[in-house]
């Protein structure tokens, strides 16, 4: 089969993590593979593109002039809809839930090219979280493939109607970055910088000898009294429990930041010291911190994949979860925001050998990192098939025998 043109569409942090083993994969069968950045996190997509050796083709120069999801889906569906008359891909894949995913499956659709969901049929079966539980559901009805990355995923889908022979379930790429990312770090040749930024690594040498717990927390349910709750509780935490530190990388939001840093700043100046705060950190540095702590306590979806990559228990800040088979296979807790309750499991998890034995796993529930591997593989088969469903046959340029009576002419009139 001639080589095809693969449109990857993404732009934020966890897509284009995602993606790039999808992109490598697909090189290794032989594929055209197109990059499309739709430019939501722009420093920390160029750092992640340089690291997976995935260089864009195409950058939308997205001018955010406001925070509404209207805008931004407006924006987004002008600059997709000129990147694929440029581009004119053969397949178009998109990844997860953001409003990139959504706004670049609409536009497959509006140009009549077939869909690709990289991580398809997650649901909470609730509102939240807004807007993905709902951009899943929409991109379900968008998408000709449907890439499961577990059984759960799968049932979701054909309970909502998807036909089976559309559903793949294949894992979740999430695993294989991660596994890659591992070995990356591990190489003698990789830059110090690539790992852990100079405060952090001072902060982790001063506590060598003291566990670690790395907390995060970003979503927009959570902002606001959720935040402070999680603060007060890793607070409390931490000065409960002397031989134990916390890196905590603050989401950028002015808003959130100012709530984490009005309940630290009350605490006693030996808890403070304890508890690391820094920006963002990136993708290379969030697996070595993973590598290297106790357990999680996040409200991030993919954290809990990462964790589970590397057998790290996860406390989940939050009622509900699309990455429930984590919860059921034992590796994570659905704890919510309530102090009581977030310091209850952690300090179990930091006192009881077999409480925390019993939530290391083996083995992800989300995969095995051959996931991308399998994507490739189905889609380049599939594209093939399609090719040779729709091929004219053999016998079409033959010309077309008289008809020899008048009834017969008269019914292929």
């Amino acid at each position: 089969m001639t080589p095809k043109n693969f449109l990857l569409c993404m732009g934020t942090r966890p897509e284009i993590i995602k993606m790039a083993p999808v992109y490598r994969a697909l090189k290794a069968q032989g594929q055209v593979v197109t990059v499309l950045h739709t430019g939501q996190h722009e420093e920390v997509a160029q750092a992640l593109y340089r690291f997976f050796d995935m260089k864009p083709d195409i950058s939308i120069a997205l001018q955010r002039l406001s925070p509404s999801l209207t805008h931004l889906s407006s924006a987004l569906l002008n600059a997709i809809d000129a990147a694929l008359q440029q581009i004119k891909p053969d397949v178009l894949l998109v990844q997860g839930d953001t409003t990139s995913a959504l706004v670049g499956a609409l536009q497959g659709y509006y140009h009549d090219i077939p869909v690709g969901h990289v991580e398809a049929g997650l649901r909470t079966g609730e509102r939240e979280p807004f807007p993905e539980e709902k951009n899943r559901e929409l991109i379900g009805r968008l998408s000709r493939w449907h890439f499961a990355p577990t059984r759960q995923c799968k049932y979701n889908l054909l309970s909502e109607g998807v036909d089976l022979a559309r559903i793949f379930e294949v894992g979740n790429t999430v695993i294989d970055a991660a596994y890659w990312t591992r070995d990356r770090l591990s190489r003698a040749d990789t830059p110090v910088q690539d790992r852990l930024p100079a405060p952090v690594q001072r902060f982790l040498a001063r506590h060598s000898s003291r566990k670690l717990i790395l907390i995060t927390a970003h979503r927009r349910e959570n902002w606001g009294p959720p935040i402070r709750s999680i603060a007060t509780a890793v607070a409390q935490i931490i000065a409960n429990h002397e031989d134990t530190v916390a890196m905590w990388p603050v989401h950028p939001n002015p808003a959130v930041q100012a709530d984490v840093n009005s309940v630290l700043s009350r605490m006693p100046q030996q808890v403070r010291d304890r508890i690391c705060l820094t920006e963002p950190l990136g993708y290379q540095a969030m697996i070595s911190l993973l590598l290297r702590c106790e357990f999680a306590l996040t409200d991030s979806g993919g954290i809990q994949e990462e964790a589970s990559a590397f057998g790290k228990p996860v406390l989940v800040a939050r009622l509900s979860t699309e990455r429930q088979e984590l919860v059921q296979a034992g590796g994570a807790i659905l704890v919510g925001t309530a102090v009581a309750a977030i310091t209850a499991h952690a300090d179990a998890l930091l006192t009881q050998a077999l409480v925390y034995s019993s939530m290391q796993l083996a083995q992800s529930p989300f995969g095995d990192g051959l996931s991308a591997q399998r994507i490739a593989g189905i889609l380049v088969e599939a594209v093939a098939f399609d090719e040779a469903r729709i091929a004219p046959a053999p016998w079409a340029s033959l010309p077309v025998p008289a008809l020899r009576t008048p009834t017969a002419q008269a019914l292929y009139a």
